[in-house]
C-alpha cells in the first residue's frame, strides 16, 4: 500500500469518526440481523433467511456508474457509453458531501478481502448505512480469520450511503444516484441506491482493471467448477441462459457462480458467496441454491405467501431480479479455498432464440476470442415491452457493464492463455431448434447436461466433425444419449430456405454489432467473423 493511500485511509476513518459508539466494526451475521429487525429493515423468513427491500432499485443502474478521470485512467479506461468520466475535484466535493452525511450516524464496517488466491489478495473496507447491506459485504467477500483483523489494513474503501441523494447540476451526476470509482485514491463511493449488488460490482471492476492492465491475469464474468481428477470447467454466459444451472453439478465442487481470475496456472474466486437470482427458485430444479438459503442469507425484493413468512419464489412483483446472498460455503460441494488448475474445458453459453445455432460445437482460438468479444445471447418475445419477436444481445466479454478496458485487451489474453493452455472452447446453445422462438422447441435440458459431460468426459474428441457453412464452427456428429438429427441446426427446420435465411441474419447481427470493436481487433480475430459470400 502507498504512503498516499495509507494516509486516505486515515483520513476516512476519522472523517467518519469510526471509534465512536454509533459505528459497528464487523458484526457477525446474527448481530446484523438483530440490528436489521431493530431497525426496520426486514424481516425472518420461515427458513431463517433475512428479507429486505432495497427500495426504488432493484438493481444496478449502469448510466449512473462513474470513473474519476485522472493520470491513471485517462489513457486506459475504455471510456464511452459503458465507462463514463468523472471529474476528480467533482468526486472529492462529493466524498465530502457523503462522509459529512454519515458523520454522526450508525453506520457498519465490514473488513473484507477479494481474490482466494493469497498473491493476488485485495483487502477491502465496507461501510455501511444499513445493518443489511453489511451482511451483503459479509456474505459475498472473502472473511479474515481473526487474528486477521487485528492488523488489517485496506487498499480499497467502499462507502455507501443509500439515504444520500445528490444534486446532479452541483454534483455532477446524472440523477441522485451514483457509483464512483476512484482508482488514485481507491474508494468506490455509491448513493442514492440501496441495490447491494452496486458494492460488489465495484469491486469487481477495479479487479476487471488492476489485474488484466497491471498482473496479466485474466479476469472472468463465469462460473467455475472443478471434476473429482481436477480438472477445471468455465462457464460464461448471459442471463437465461443456464449458467447457475448448468454449473452446478452435485458430482463437481464448486470454485465460485460469477467473478473469477485465470493466472498462468489457476482459477481462483474473487468472492467468497453467491448472488444467485431466485425468482422461480424451486427445491426440484436448484436444490443447492434452494438449501443455500437459511439463517445468514439474505433475499433481496421477495413476497411472502399471504399471511406467512413463506417465500414465494414466483412472485416478480417488486421485481423479476429478485436476489439471494450467502457464503459459498452455504453450498454443500463448494471448494474451499476456491481455487481450481487452469480450465480444461471452456463452454460458451447462448439461448440462441433465432433456432440456428447447433446444441454443441467446437471452437478454434480465434473464434472463441470473436465470440467472447461478441458475448451473444437473445431476448425472446413477452421478455420485455415491445419485444415481439427474437432480439439479439451482445454484451463484451459476457459483462460489458463491468468492463474499464477495451474488450479487445480480455479477448487477447484469452486467446494467449488458450494458446498456453490445453484448452476445448465449445459453444454450447441452450434455445431453440427446429425453428426460431415460437416456431421451434427449446433444447431439452437433460440433452445439453449430456452434452457437456461429453464434452468433459473427452467423448466428443472422438466424434467426427463437420464445418458450419456460415459460422465456421466444428459440429460433432455423434453424441451417446443425443438424437443425431438434432446436433445439426438445418436438418431440424422443415423448411431449409428459412433455416439459411434466419442464418444469414443471425450472422448480420453478429457483424454489424462487431462493428466498434473493429479498429482494435487484430486480423486473427477479425478473420473469426461468420460469412455471408
Amino acid at each position: 500500500m502507498t504512503i498516499a493511500s495509507i494516509q486516505e485511509n486515515k483520513t476516512i476513518i476519522d472523517k467518519l469518526a469510526l471509534s465512536n459508539g454509533n459505528v459497528h466494526w464487523n458484526l457477525s451475521p446474527a448481530q446484523l440481523i438483530e440490528k436489521a429487525i431493530k431497525a426496520g429493515e426486514g424481516f425472518l423468513c420461515e427458513n431463517g433467511a433475512f428479507a429486505a427491500d432495497t427500495g426504488k432499485f432493484t438493481g444496478r443502474s449502469p448510466k449512473d456508474k462513474f470513473i474519476v478521470a485522472d493520470h491513471i485512467t485517462e489513457n486506459s479506461v475504455w471510456w464511452g457509453d459503458i465507462n463514463f468520466r468523472f471529474d476528480s475535484e467533482k468526486f472529492d466535493s462529493l466524498y465530502d458531501k457523503v462522509t459529512d452525511h454519515l458523520a454522526g450516524k450508525e453506520i457498519y464496517v465490514r473488513d473484507a478481502y477479494a481474490c482466494a488466491l493469497p498473491e493476488y489478495r485485495l483487502n477491502i473496507r465496507v461501510v455501511t448505512e444499513s445493518a443489511f447491506q453489511n451482511l451483503f459485504a459479509n456474505n459475498l467477500f472473502l472473511r479474515p480469520k481473526p487474528e486477521e483483523l487485528a492488523d488489517f489494513e485496506p487498499e480499497w474503501h467502499v462507502i455507501a450511503a443509500p439515504s444520500f441523494l445528490a444534486v446532479p447540476e452541483i454534483d455532477g451526476t446524472r440523477q441522485s444516484n451514483f457509483a464512483i470509482l476512484n482508482f488514485t485514491k481507491k474508494i468506490i463511493l455509491i448513493g442514492g441506491t440501496a441495490y447491494t449488488g452496486e458494492i460488489k460490482k465495484g469491486i469487481f471492476s477495479v479487479l476487471n482493471f488492476v489485474l488484466p492492465h497491471q498482473r496479466n491475469v485474466l479476469s472472468m464474468h463465469c462460473s467455475a467448477n472443478v471434476g473429482k481428477n481436477g480438472d477445471t470447467a468455465i462457464f460464461f454466459g448471459l442471463s437465461g441462459t443456464g449458467k447457475t444451472t448448468l454449473s452446478s453439478d452435485p458430482d463437481r465442487m464448486l470454485i465460485g457462480d460469477d467473478e473469477h481470475g485465470w493466472t498462468d496456472d489457476s482459477v481462483f474466486n474473487f468472492e467468497g458467496g453467491c448472488y444467485a437470482k431466485v425468482i422461480n427458485l424451486s427445491a426440484k430444479h436448484e436444490p443447492q441454491i434452494f438449501n443455500a438459503i437459511k439463517f445468514g442469507s439474505l433475499l433481496e425484493n421477495i413476497n411472502f405467501i399471504p399471511g406467512t413468512r413463506e417465500i414465494d419464489y414466483k412472485d416478480s412483483a417488486k421485481t423479476e431480479n429478485t436476489r439471494a446472498a450467502y457464503p459459498i460455503n452455504f453450498i454443500d460441494n463448494a471448494l474451499e479455498p476456491s481455487v481450481g488448475k487452469s480450465p480444461k474445458n471452456i463452454f460458451f453459453l447462448t439461448a440462441d432464440a433465432f433456432g440456428v445455432l447447433p446444441p454443441v460445437s467446437r471452437l478454434n482460438t480465434a473464434q472463441a476470442m470473436y465470440l467472447y468479444i461478441s458475448g451473444y445471447t437473445a431476448k425472446v418475445a413477452g421478455t420485455e415491452a415491445g419485444v415481439l419477436e427474437p432480439q439479439p444481445t451482445f454484451s463484451a466479454c459476457f459483462g460489458a457493464a463491468f468492463l474499464p478496458l477495451h474488450p479487445t485487451k480480455y479477448a487477447e489474453l484469452l486467446g494467449s492463455k488458450l494458446d498456453e493452455n490445453d484448452v476445448k472452447v465449445w459453444l454450447i446453445n441452450t434455445g431453440w431448434t427446429g425453428g426460431p422462438y415460437g416456431v421451434g422447441s427449446r433444447i431439452s435440458l437433460p440433452y445439453t447436461r449430456c452434452l457437456i459431460n461429453a464434452a468433459l468426459s473427452g467423448e466428443l474428441d472422438h466424434a467426427k466433425y463437420a464445418k458450419d457453412p456460415i459460422f465456421g464452427f466444428e459440429i460433432p456428429n455423434h453424441c451417446e444419449g443425443v438424437p443425431a438429427e438434432i446436433l445439426i441446426p438445418s436438418n431440424t427446420w422443415d423448411d431449409k430456405e428459412a433455416y439459411a435465411k434466419k442464418a444469414r441474419e443471425l450472422a448480420s447481427h453478429f457483424i454489424k454489432n462487431f462493428e466498434k470493436y473493429e479498429s482494435d481487433a487484430s486480423d486473427e480475430i477479425k478473420g473469426a467473423a461468420p460469412r455471408l459470400d
